[in-house]
Order: C-alpha cells, then structure tokens, then sequence
C-alpha cells in the first residue's frame, strides 16, 4: 500500500473507531437531546413541550413519576385546585408515549372567609396527577399549555409484603 493511502485507511479507521466510541459513550447516558426528540411532534401553537430526562437507576420496575400540572397564582386561605386532563399519546411510527395536557378549567376554590391581606402567590395543582413508567431510555415528553408550569416526583415503591 503506498503511504498516501495507508495513511488515509488509518484516519478512516481511527475516525470510525472514535464514532463508535463515541456512540457507546453515548449511549451509556441514555440520552440524545436531538435524535430521541426528533420522534415526537412539535408543539401545538400555544402549547410549550417540556422534556424529563430521568436518570438510570437499578430497579426501574419499582419507580413511578408522578406528574403535577399547575399555576402559581394569587390566592387566598381557601384551598384551590383547578382541573386539567394528561392524555397519553403515541409518536405515530415509533411508537414511544408522551402526554398532553387538555382540558385546563378555571381555579376552584372552598369558601372559607379570609381575613383580608391573606393573598399570597402560590402553586396551584390540577387535581389529575398521573403515576407513569419510570423508564430512562427515553425522554419523558409533556405538551401543555405556556402559561401552564410542569413539576415532577418520582415515586419508589417499598417492600413487597404478603397479604393474609
């Protein structure tokens, strides 16, 4: 092989070995902010898609996401809660799930009298909080409303007990 060419082999050689390296390196993260977006639609005129990147963790079988939607508003002393619905989808051709927040009613609130001056700024819940999959491999995917704030827990279930 003339030198010219034994060169170009090795850069051939050396680049595709970094691009496997490369994706493995990758891959160990389980996330790929493009490539893994690329198979969910873009979001709705007046919605925001937001995106939960989970970290791997041993027993995913045994971990929930829970899935709060809500507004920081001014509110009284009474107890608020508005109403809102989280549809789960499927990425047409791929197959992966994402949610959908529909339905987004007006605050509801009790009706204790408050002493006047009592309003503060807090988070307010929508009453629907899905449990879902824990899986790192994909992105968790929510489309809502923009002015509508998305929060997460994730849930872990204790030991299994033997019923009697």
């Amino acid at each position: 092989m003339q030198p010219r060419r034994r060169h170009r082999a090795r850069s051939l050689a050396l680049a595709a070995f970094l691009g496997i390296a490369a994706g493995a390196a990758h891959a160990d993260t389980g996330h790929t902010a493009q490539s893994e977006l690329a198979a969910f639609p873009p979001a709705a005129p007046g919605q925001v898609r937001r995106i939960i990147l989970l970290p791997k963790e041993a027993d995913e079988d045994a971990l929930r996401v829970g899935v709060i939607v809500g507004r920081t508003m001014l509110v009284d002393c009474n107890r608020h809660v508005f109403s809102a619905r989280i549809e789960e989808r499927t990425a047409e051709g791929w197959g992966y799930p994402y949610y959908v927040v529909t339905e987004v009613g007006a605050p509801a609130s009790t009706g204790m009298a408050c002493p006047p001056g009592s309003e503060t700024m807090q988070f307010v819940r929508s009453s629907d909080e899905p449990l879902i999959r824990y899986n790192s491999r994909l992105p968790l995917v929510i489309y809502a409303p923009a002015d509508v704030e998305v929060r997460y827990r994730i849930w872990r279930a204790g030991h299994e007990t033997v019923a009697r």
